[in-house]
């Protein structure tokens, strides 16, 4: 019986770490790609080189969508995480009927396919005079980030000690003081990760920004992929690496200030 569970024990840290080889080696392989000496795209390397990453940061039109869409994910997370944290404070502290369908429809978004929302979306804005315009592109960013930010703070909430908020209001706290000092502080784990979520879906979001995106709006997902329809060059495997790197740096920079086992909805 122990031979068959220390058997069943390794069996499953293969598969665990075949899974994980599974899920990293396509980053591997265009980390890899970036620093490719050759002329083309390929795999493995033909030798050490810097050059992409230069040509990259040296190409105003990449430079120009990589700026773009940083501002974009900013103002899209800061929209989305005031919203999402809003519904779902309204979704479970407040609404008494129809509170699965709520839910359901704050997170179709998330089930959806892409390219269907983002048709819909078309169509929708250009009837009522949004269509190519920022503001459309933005609200389309907006609508499948906010989801992310909706369960997060929802899952918050749900594992929330609300007798602490009690506490304070028996010590004589007004209502907006406790949100302020209390529940907000204490739920911050689910914020701060429901928006990081959203940032890093925005930024990478590409159907959406293909079909509402307009003239002299061009996200960095779009460039690539306009760049690779002409050029296939070590270029576009560079810029997956530099957001790779942006995405690390974001969670370890949160980590610093954080920590990230605040993060884990409903420990603190």
């Amino acid at each position: 019986m122990e031979g068959k569970r220390r058997q069943g024990g390794i069996g499953l840290a293969v598969a665990v770490a075949l899974i994980y080889v599974f899920l990293l080696l396509p980053i591997i392989i265009v980390v890899l790609a970036a620093f490719n000496a050759g002329e083309y795209l390929s795999f493995p390397p033909q030798g050490f080189s810097l050059r992409w990453f230069e040509k990259f940061f040296s190409s105003e039109p990449f430079v120009r969508s990589f700026i773009f869409s940083l501002r974009l994910a900013f103002i899209t997370t800061c929209i989305s995480t005031v919203i999402g944290t809003m519904a779902s404070f309204y979704v479970v502290r407040y609404s008494r009927i129809g509170k699965d369908f709520l839910r359901v429809l704050h997170t179709a978004p998330m089930m959806l396919p892409g390219m269907l929302t983002g048709t819909a979306l078309l169509i929708f804005f250009y009837t009522i005079g949004l269509g190519g315009t920022y503001a459309g592109l933005l609200l389309g960013h907006v609508l499948v980030t906010m989801p992310y930010v909706f369960l997060a703070v929802s899952a918050a909430l749900y594992n929330f000690d609300r007798s602490l908020e009690e506490a304070a209001r028996s010590l004589g706290a007004r209502p907006f003081t406790t949100l302020g000092r209390i529940t907000l502080p204490l739920i911050k784990g689910g914020i701060i990760s429901g928006a990081m979520f959203s940032f890093i879906t925005s930024f990478d979001q590409f159907p959406i920004s293909l079909l509402l995106s307009g003239v002299g709006m061009t996200p960095l997902p779009i460039q690539v992929f306009d760049y690779l329809r002409f050029e296939f060059d070590p270029t576009a495997a560079a810029v997956g690496t530099v957001t790779i790197v942006m995405t690390a740096v974001i969670i370890l920079v949160t980590e610093k200030f954080v920590g990230l086992e605040s993060m884990y909805w409903g420990s603190k």
